[in-house]
């Protein structure tokens, strides 16, 4: 693993325990940089946790021929590519895990137009600064992992672009997502479940989330015990028909939390 980086480095990591493998249940294994520090400001709130970011044994040997290629060429070109074969997911830890008996969880999907550049069509940036901010409150604490290769609910942003074209033009967004020849969600948990059972064990948690899906995949990769905790913010004129779509393919939303101003 991380054949690119100089062997002296990737030892002493080892050595401090900052670089480590968690196991995913017989489907391979996941390897985990931190904690790392890192001071969040949402706003006016101040929050301290710590950050591991973690990705797939199998995306880091996918990198070997690329790696090859950097250290022989030294080009700026190589180091982008390598950057782009790793889908690489965050646990963002508020508290000490040894004293949880029922944190607080959420599992949240990237999403650049809504985390990042602050797009009401979505609420999704209003969910995740929400999520840290719970979590941060709750007496016991919790994680939030952070999903990278989950952008349109698995569709990538290219594709998701062109969805928000045929939503423009009068399909919901699942239905934008068919038109396309693709799956109405194509998202991967195994590794959120992983890193829960990692961090969190075997015990109970309750899950910030809307979605019974997420409930189910994480169920069917092995945790049990999980509480939905309903999960609305961020809800604008500009995503009302983007939530209706979700309430009619399933997510735990009513009428009034839709129509709430």
């Amino acid at each position: 693993m991380f054949t690119y980086i100089d062997p002296s480095v990737r030892e002493r990591l080892v050595e401090a325990g900052k670089l480590f493998r968690i196991d995913r249940d017989g489907a391979g294994t996941i390897s985990a940089l931190g904690p790392i520090p890192m001071p969040l400001q949402l706003g006016e709130q101040h929050i301290d946790v710590q950050w591991y970011a973690t990705v797939r044994n199998t995306e880091l040997t996918k990198i070997e021929d690329l790696a090859a290629e950097l250290r022989a060429k030294h080009g700026q070109r190589s180091f982008a590519e390598l950057a782009s074969s790793m889908a690489v997911n965050s646990v963002l830890l508020v508290g000490d895990p040894e004293t949880w008996s029922n944190p607080l969880i959420r599992v949240h999907s990237s999403c650049m137009t809504g985390d990042v550049f602050g797009s009401q069509r979505c609420e999704c940036g209003p969910q995740f600064q929400s999520a840290i901010s719970l979590i941060n409150q709750d007496e016991q604490g919790g994680m939030l992992i952070y999903m990278s290769g989950h952008e349109g609910r698995g569709i990538g942003l290219w594709a998701k672009a062109a969805t928000y074209l045929l939503q423009d033009g009068g399909e919901d967004t699942y239905q934008a997502n068919r038109s396309l020849g693709l799956p109405d969600d194509s998202r991967d948990f195994s590794d959120a479940a992983a890193l829960i059972k990692h961090f969190r064990g075997d015990g109970p948690f309750r899950l910030l989330t809307n979605n019974p899906k997420k409930i189910d995949d994480l169920t069917n990769a092995g945790l049990s015990d999980i509480t939905p905790v309903k999960h609305v913010f961020g809800v604008t004129d500009a995503n009302r028909r983007y939530l209706s779509a979700k309430q009619d393919w399933g997510h735990r939303l009513s009428t009034e939390d839709i129509n709430e101003s």
